[in-house]
């Protein structure tokens, strides 16, 4: 993996601008996952179990997925650090997180999206605008891919919301508390 920095001359405000954290951009992403967490944290091993449909995912394995996708995308493709304080270790093959044999619990899975969250705050925290131009190029099914970390978060960003949706529907569908992520608090 090598990672490089675009080359490109910058105005002074350009430059200003380049060299602050992007979490101000990403405001409302921390909310999100902790919407997810109170959710998550309050439901029994049963309501967990639930399924959109017979052969779709359980409500939990919806959940881990979504926490392991962090950890790949950012530590196993980007070499982001932390991987190692996540339950998931080994994202890019079957993690705990795919092992539909292996039920997880809410603490499970609040640790889980908690962990994978740190590393993906810490990202937040320490890009600026100017390093989400930063490329990795990588072997994946035998193309040659090119990332910019930009394009990482956009899709983690994406992930994130595209399963608090699923993961509503399914709660509605079983009445049960779904995630709202625009609440005020």
């Amino acid at each position: 993996m090598v990672i490089r920095q675009p080359e490109a001359p910058l105005s002074d405000a350009t430059r200003i601008v380049s060299d602050i954290s992007i979490r101000p951009f990403f405001d409302q992403w921390p909310q999100y996952n902790r919407r997810m967490v109170e959710v998550i944290g309050a439901m029994s091993d049963e309501q967990l179990s639930v399924r959109p449909a017979p052969d779709g995912w359980p409500i939990w394995a919806t959940v881990g997925h979504t926490a392991g996708g962090r950890v790949y995308w950012l530590c196993d493709v980007l070499g982001e650090p932390g991987k190692e304080r996540t339950p998931c270790v080994d994202p890019a093959s079957a993690g705990w997180e795919d092992d539909l044999d292996t039920p997880r619990g809410a603490d499970e899975l609040v640790n889980a999206l908690e962990t994978t969250w740190d590393v993906l705050g810490g990202c937040l925290d320490r890009w600026t605008p100017k390093t989400l131009g930063d490329t990795v190029t990588r072997t994946f099914g035998g193309a040659r891919q090119v990332h910019t970390r930009g394009s990482i978060l956009q899709r983690l960003f994406s992930h994130d919301a595209y399963h608090c949706g699923e993961l509503s529907q399914t709660l509605g569908i079983f009445a049960l508390p779904q995630i709202d992520l625009w609440r005020s608090d």
